[in-house]
């Protein structure tokens, strides 16, 4: 499978996922190419698969540049980089990475709660700045017990559930119908989910419908003492909205994984003290983005050898 090129549209994500690509492909990484125009004009007819991640996968134009193009393989669970109308017309396949990042995402959604409510990332610079030798520091809020709202009961959602769960904290959720197999109580709304719980978590799929789920109205029924926490993307925000909020008091809290335009962060949010700011890491551990670069792969190659795909999207 030398000869079969693949491109990788994102930035490499990952040392592990480009080694085992550049054993089995050719391997052409777009981010580092400067001009895109003539390596797509003279590479096009070799390019068989694309490579992508949540921050870039392949758009209409990008598939009509790639006339050989036969798969899409995203080291993401997140489709929203790939135009899947356009592949399902063209009969390109689409893969991503499910399941294997749904404990870390999950954890890491309960980490920012903890963080936010007790103050983890401000206690830290506390002690690091020598503060506490001049007294204690101030109290904080507490987790257990508080009700915990989700939008989007997938796999990642219903993860998040069950650890909130064991810290006593009821649990209800917004999906666009709602779901007979779970016990867990059923807003049909967003707003009514933001009016009756303390923190609210983003962890659904980004669609043209979750687009700015989270705008004024709902921010405002979370309240001056409710909790944002986004583990989704950051186009589910609106975010001046949540800026606003934030520094005039409206909303309590947040922890952020995720932001809409990446890398880049509205400085507002930095010296705010109730608010916990992550670089979009819920699936980075070792463990799992070797097992998500394993997908990626394995369903490259399942394709090309005319196998059943491993985690088939189209």
């Amino acid at each position: 499978m030398e000869s079969i090129g693949v491109l990788m549209t994102c930035p490499p994500p990952d040392p592990y996922l480009v080694e085992q690509l550049e054993k089995r492909f050719t391997l052409f990484k777009f981010h580092s190419i400067p001009d895109k125009a003539q390596f797509l004009n003279s590479n096009k007819a070799s390019i068989r698969a694309v490579v992508g991640n949540a921050s870039a996968g392949a758009d209409a134009q990008l598939i009509h540049q790639l006339p050989n193009l036969e798969i899409v393989s995203s080291f993401s669970v997140g489709l929203d980089k790939i135009d899947l109308a356009k592949c399902r017309e063209k009969g390109i396949r689409v893969t991503n990475t499910p399941d294997v990042l749904t404990d870390d995402v999950a954890d890491l959604a309960i980490g920012l709660m903890l963080a936010v409510l007790r103050r983890l990332c401000q206690s830290d610079r506390y002690v690091r700045s020598g503060q506490w030798k001049r007294g204690d520091y101030k109290l904080t809020t507490k987790f257990t017990g508080k009700s915990v709202g989700i939008i989007g009961l997938g796999r990642i959602g219903l993860a998040i559930a069950k650890r909130a769960e064991a810290f006593s904290c009821p649990i209800s959720y917004h999906t666009r119908t709602e779901k007979s197999d779970v016990k867990y109580k059923y807003y049909p709304s967003v707003v009514e989910l933001a009016t009756n719980c303390q923190i609210l978590v983003v962890a659904c799929a980004l669609t043209e419908e979750t687009r700015h789920i989270i705008n004024r109205e709902v921010i405002n029924a979370l309240g001056p003492k409710g909790v944002l926490i986004n583990v989704g993307r950051g186009p589910h925000v609106d975010e001046p909205e949540l800026v606003s909020a934030l520094v005039e008091g409206r909303l309590g809290g947040a922890g952020l994984d995720v932001f809409q335009d990446e890398p880049n962060v509205p400085e507002e949010l930095f010296g705010l003290e109730n608010v916990v700011l992550l670089p979009h890491v819920g699936s980075g551990t070792v463990e799992t983005r070797k097992e998500m670069a394993d997908l990626v792969v394995g369903n490259l190659e399942a394709h090309f050898l005319n196998k059943p795909l491993l985690t088939p999207v189209l």
